[in-house]
């Protein structure tokens, strides 16, 4: 299992500059990937490839870009650039984002989800092999072509939560990004439902990208606190609520890595063992313990890549 970490989440302040700087932080601390949501602030697609300019070999992944705001050939021909910036880095993570956002916020319609990800995914992934792509669709009618020169598709994965989400991004996309939910959830709903999809559509074995909240605590009950605090919002968006409850839990904390050095080492081998391929650790950055939590998962990342 590869281990990576989130270089920021909604409410932190830090810009551009910063956001390259903790991607070379990260990759010299030995942690296979790092990943940006795309939120009111910097334009993730375009930290990651300035990133790349300042990295090497560290996976720069999205987590994940709202599909709405973008058609499909401007997020195609804006993976491919950035593709071609970081030597074909990419993980291009997308998904639909919620309905108060797309909706109150854009003005967008909301309304059709799965067709509008299923016609989506059709034409994105014609862009990015370097088709023409001709659809006519409800949602979409495209007629267009784009192309980077050196640059390769980067696998596209897709934040898919509910049952006929992973259904069809197991037939159309390379994996998923899942963010609140824990072992129960992954092992019993989200890893079964699209690997069966992805094996039925003769796709190869999809990545499953697990975002867990994760922080060292000498006490787990006031770790546990600080992570209910720190994400709580989480447990009242309708999307994010109905994956706790899928799998059983009732707060973050619930799905979260928390406790000393040992109690986080078999967590992430929990994730590992339910068959995660990609573990995302995401670190309170105000705690008190966080960065002695980046160096603790840095130490995993490294252990299970085989490095000293």
């Amino acid at each position: 299992m590869r281990i990576g970490t989130m270089l920021s989440m909604p409410g932190d302040p830090v810009g551009t500059s910063g956001l390259v700087e903790r991607a070379v932080a990260a990759e010299q601390a030995g942690f296979d990937s790092v990943w940006l949501p795309q939120v009111g602030t910097v334009d993730a697609l375009m930290a990651l490839a300035l990133a790349g300019g300042q990295t090497s070999s560290i996976e720069l992944g999205t987590a994940v870009v709202p599909t709405y705001p973008r058609h499909p050939t401007a997020m195609a021909q804006q993976a491919l650039t950035v593709q071609d910036a970081t030597n074909n880095r990419l993980a291009l993570g997308i998904g639909l984002s919620h309905k108060f956002f797309i909706e109150d916020s854009l003005g967008l319609d909301y309304s059709r989800p799965i067709p509008h990800t299923r016609e989506y995914l059709t034409i994105l992934n014609g862009l990015l092999d370097g088709e023409v792509v001709k659809h006519e669709g409800d949602e979409y009618q495209v007629q267009a072509q784009v192309g980077v020169a050196g640059a390769t598709k980067p696998p596209v994965l897709v934040a898919a939560l509910g049952p006929a989400m992973l259904r069809l991004c197991g037939r159309l996309a390379d994996g998923t990004i899942t963010w609140m939910g824990g072992i129960d959830f992954l092992r019993d709903a989200a890893i079964p439902t699209m690997s069966e999809a992805a094996a039925k559509a003769g796709r190869a074995a999809p990545r499953f990208v697990a975002m867990v909240p994760v922080l060292v605590a000498e006490d787990a009950t006031t770790g546990s606190d600080t992570i209910n605090e720190t994400f709580k919002m989480y447990g009242q968006i309708p999307s994010y609520r109905a994956t706790l409850d899928r799998g059983g839990a009732s707060m973050p904390a619930d799905v979260a890595v928390v406790g000393d050095q040992g109690a986080i080492e078999a967590g992430i081998d929990a994730y590992a063992q339910v068959g995660v391929t990609d573990f995302v650790a995401v670190i309170p950055r105000g705690a008190s313990n966080a960065e002695a939590t980046m160096e603790l998962v840095a130490g995993c990342a490294r252990d299970a890549s085989g490095e000293s």
